[in-house]
């Protein structure tokens, strides 16, 4: 892929997919992470003296329907205070936009654009004529093919990925092509099923494959033990014993529970009782892993060379079913590894844990980091590559 940085950009207009999705409440934002995650490729394309022209998405409008909700206007004026100037928001932006050298203009919401989302062919062309040079920045939107991420690649006249996307690459391929050993994957989630292709893609990789939540659950009870009213897929024992049996024959390890915490009900206020697993009762949650469990999990963390996290290993919303989660945090936190976390429930529990300084690389993608590690291919990402190998123009480095 050609990089943003390797190009020449005073003067070009330079239009940047970000994914400034960000949650909102009574039209406030409520995490900036993502503005904030955004902000250097910006700040870098000003510096330039480029004409920075910026998309993104915001929830799930309807197409060709302006919904007030889900208008960029919170966006825009988040992105003035942080970058010291006026961000004007361009409602009619495909009919052209004036953006002076060093302006930054926000594109309205391109999910009301009819076509969108099918990744139509004619509204791909117009964003594409909008534009000098097309950055995609969004690495958090890689695994769908839509006109703002993968049709206006195949049409601008250069495109290229932007340092966010470049960065989460970067850290990807470290993590899974030629990751220092032992290679340790945290899983965590509620269902095998959900998550069963990155389990198989990583089995092939991983030296260790630590399961959490319900999927430990369904693999404890794949093993015999009693699981009691727990998260439990019953339908997906044989293909936990399968991912297992898979796991030994390559000398990986899968290890399971030896503790548990469990609780009688899913409630915030339930008493949390500590027990090893063959003293699980029919009436039993397993609510989170028990401090022999946890111990057993931050040795081999503190052994690893590489660590890849996606999913939390018990309720830790919970206070009194944290204590597994925030072990698991504080082993990865104290690690020498180079580590890479991603997923919502996984960035909500660095941030609860205050561990985001000690986690090497965090990535602001949910689906299309599962993807990645599943093995897909990306279409935002593949278009960028195909059309740097197509063009390969010799860059001109632009000063920093």
């Amino acid at each position: 892929m050609l990089a943003m940085l390797d190009l020449a950009l005073a003067g070009q207009r330079v239009l940047i997919r970000e994914d400034f999705n960000v949650p909102l409440k009574n039209g406030r934002i409520t995490d900036d992470t993502r503005l904030r995650a955004g902000l250097p490729t910006l700040q870098a394309a000003q510096r330039a003296g480029a004409r920075v022209l910026v998309l993104s998405h915001l929830g799930r409008p309807t197409e060709g329907h302006f919904d007030p909700s889900a208008s960029l206007a919170p966006v825009a004026a988040a992105l003035s205070e942080l970058l010291g100037q006026p961000v004007r928001l361009a409602r009619d932006w495909l009919n052209g936009v004036t953006c002076a050298p060093g302006e930054v203009v926000l594109c309205e919401n391109v999910r009301f654009e009819v076509g969108e989302e099918k990744n139509d062919d004619a509204l791909a062309r117009r964003m594409a004529a909008l534009c000098d040079i097309f950055v995609n920045d969004a690495f958090a939107t890689a695994h769908r093919a839509q006109a703002s991420t993968h049709g206006v690649a195949k049409y601008a006249p250069i495109a290229c990925a932007g340092p966010l996307m470049n960065a989460e690459i970067t850290a990807l391929k470290q993590a899974l092509r030629a990751p220092v050993r032992p290679l340790v994957a945290i899983v965590g989630g509620s269902k095998v099923s959900t998550k069963l292709e990155v389990l198989e893609a990583l089995l092939g990789k991983v030296d260790q494959l630590i399961v959490g939540g319900g999927i430990a659950n369904t693999f404890l009870r794949a093993t015999g033990a009693e699981v009691g009213r727990s998260l439990c897929e019953h339908d997906m024992l044989d293909t936990a014993r399968r991912i297992m049996s898979a796991a030994q024959a390559r000398g990986a390890e899968i290890p399971l529970l030896v503790d548990v915490v469990c609780g009688k009900a899913f409630a915030e206020d339930t008493p949390a009782t500590t027990k090893m697993v063959a003293d699980i009762l029919p009436d039993d949650l397993i609510m989170d892993i028990g401090p022999l469990t946890a111990q057993r999990f931050a040795e081999i963390l503190q052994s690893a060379g590489t660590i890849v996290w996606n999913g939390p290993v018990g309720v830790f919303e919970f206070a009194q079913f944290a204590g597994g989660t925030q072990a698991l945090a504080q082993a990865i936190a104290a690690s020498p590894a180079f580590s890479i976390a991603g997923g919502g429930d996984t960035l909500a529990a660095i941030a609860q844990f205050g561990i985001s300084a000690q986690v090497s690389y965090i990535s602001t993608a949910g689906g299309a980091f599962l993807e990645y590690l599943e093995g897909k291919i990306l279409p935002a990402v593949a278009i960028l590559e195909a059309r740097g190998q197509a063009e390969n123009p010799t860059p001109a480095r632009t000063p920093q």
